[in-house]
């Protein structure tokens, strides 16, 4: 009969256990309606920023969008673009030699995910039409996925993910 109780008082604990597992930061009572609410509001600022950003100043732009922590990775495609801050911020600059200028749009769809008060998930479709240095240019579309964090009072992305429809074949060029 021990043996019995132990057993179930175990299986209490563990069941008890796994629901606080599952217990969400965002449905906290300490983060509130308004909360939320702010966080969405920023983070679907700080989207429109990042395109605007892109496309009026260029690929070197995507230098401030990154959080400078080792944590940050960027994935393409399903691969690994940048696995860390390090190899990003030694690439961004070379961005140039092949891309010259990038006009970034996101979709309607855009969607936020509040975590917390200063991290959030967001989804967006876009469309990204590239120009290289000899004037030709290339359109991109696809979905993009990250998880955004707020640091020293600003939004930046602390992974992102690119990817493509399924069947997807390499962008045509255009003039």
């Amino acid at each position: 009969m021990k043996i019995f109780r132990l057993r179930l008082f175990l299986m209490f604990v563990v069941a008890l256990a796994a629901t606080g597992c599952a217990h969400n930061a965002a449905d906290s009572p300490a983060f509130t309606a308004e909360q939320r609410a702010a966080v969405e509001s920023g983070v679907r600022n700080f989207m429109q920023a990042v395109a605007h950003d892109i496309t009026s100043e260029g690929p070197t732009a995507w230098q401030k969008e990154f959080a400078d922590d080792p944590a940050f990775f960027m994935a393409v495609e399903g691969k690994m673009a940048f696995p860390d801050r390090e190899t990003a911020t030694k690439a961004i600059p070379e961005l140039p030699k092949i891309i010259k200028q990038i006009e970034l749009r996101w979709g309607d769809d855009l969607r936020v995910d509040p975590l917390t008060a200063d991290l959030a998930v967001v989804a967006a479709s876009y469309t990204e039409v590239q120009t290289n240095p000899e004037g030709h240019q290339i359109t991109e579309t696809g979905f993009f996925t990250g998880v955004v964090e707020l640091r020293g009072g600003g939004w930046q992305f602390r992974d992102a993910h690119w990817s493509a429809p399924v069947g997807h074949t390499p962008p045509a060029k255009t003039q």
